[in-house]
């Protein structure tokens, strides 16, 4: 069995300090009004509304603004005229960068306006996010943005966007994908999926639990089949560490010998190593650790009964050593982090009753 040891992961909060998260949403004409809604009241609602239900004050630690791309006013795909604040060449700053679902006429949005596709290269070489929804992952892909990194989009597009951009790494099974800060989303709704994995990338998971069960949504979902949000590495070019990591996200849960996994990428054990850790920054073992870790606080967080089950599910046979790895990972039992965020725990009426207190 491979080693155990945690992977760690950057905060992208960390960054930026005290100084608010500037998230900018651009509005398509033509788009899906919901995706451009949608996440500017999920990244509005972090740090406030669960605060403000609880009688605590709100700490926003988002700025939220929207713009188009002349300034001017644009109309939904349903005929829901949304006006913006600002222009994109009226952005003086941005951390976070939102694209929302473009409308089916994708055919026609492969001529893209070309300031906006400069636009966007732009705030992505100064290092803000820039996250795709559903079909609005096509402008980061004609931007240049997804070339030979890992994307998704919803799966009614996704052969087209593979015969037309082949240079991209299309896993469209997936909700939402991360890789060198450009994100991208499967699906309309997948933009609360979305813009919740960014809650919790800037501000923690508490936070983006918070807002998710203030707002009655779920924590984002990871595979456009039903699965959970699995964290990736860092970016990396090697092909064959990219198959080892897809197949070790689907077979977490097993057993996988370190020769097995050499022999199926090809490499000798020793050098499957190196190039491991060279491509995503862990070991092997790490790496599976990382992947249990998540699935098993997904499995609390939606409520499950047996801390036995969840042990088993996530691969491991011994429970006392599941309860152990768990405290150090969490610094909580997994019956103590159940208690803290299951879904099960939510009650409207304890919420509002706090408020009112």
């Amino acid at each position: 069995m491979l080693a155990q040891a945690e992977a760690s992961s950057d905060s992208a909060s960390a960054k930026l300090g005290t100084k608010p998260i500037e998230v900018t949403i651009v509005l398509l004409d033509g788009g899906y009004a919901s995706t451009a809604i949608g996440p500017l009241e999920v990244f509005h609602s972090a740090g406030s509304l669960w605060n403000w239900l609880h009688g605590e004050t709100p700490r926003p630690p988002f700025r939220v603004r929207t713009v188009s791309i002349d300034g001017q006013g644009v109309t939904s795909l349903c005929a829901l005229g949304l006006v913006p604040t600002l222009s994109i060449d009226d952005v003086e700053h941005a951390d976070i960068v939102i694209v929302p679902a473009s409308g089916w006429d994708i055919q026609d949005r492969f001529i893209g306006d070309e300031a906006f596709l400069s636009w966007l290269r732009k705030w992505h070489k100064r290092g803000a996010y820039i996250a795709g929804i559903c079909t609005g992952v096509i402008f980061l892909a004609e931007a240049g943005l997804l070339d030979g990194r890992i994307a998704t989009t919803h799966w009614g597009v996704a052969d087209i966007l593979r015969r037309r951009y082949p240079q991209v790494h299309w896993q469209t099974e997936q909700f939402v994908t991360e890789d060198g800060h450009i994100l991208c989303s499967g699906g309309v709704y997948a933009s609360i999926d979305l813009s919740l994995y960014l809650v919790e990338k800037f501000c923690g998971h508490e936070v983006a639990l918070q807002c998710a069960r203030s707002l009655l949504v779920s924590m984002p979902r990871g595979r456009q089949s039903g699965y959970a949000v699995l964290p990736l590495s860092r970016p990396h070019a090697d092909g064959r560490v990219r198959e080892a990591e897809e197949y070790l996200r689907m077979h977490f849960d097993k057993d996988v010998s370190l020769d097995a996994l050499a022999g199926r990428s090809g490499m000798s054990p020793r050098n499957f190593i190196r190039r491991f850790k060279a491509a995503t920054g862990s070991l092997p073992g790490a790496y599976v650790q990382m992947l249990r870790m998540s699935a098993a606080k997904e499995l609390l967080e939606a409520g499950a009964t047996s801390i036995q089950a969840v042990c088993a599910k996530t691969g491991y046979a011994d429970i006392v050593f599941f309860r152990s790895l768990f405290k150090r990972h969490t610094g909580m039992t997994p019956a103590e982090y159940r208690r803290r965020f299951a879904h099960m725990n939510f009650d409207r009426s304890e919420l509002v009753a706090g408020h009112r207190a």
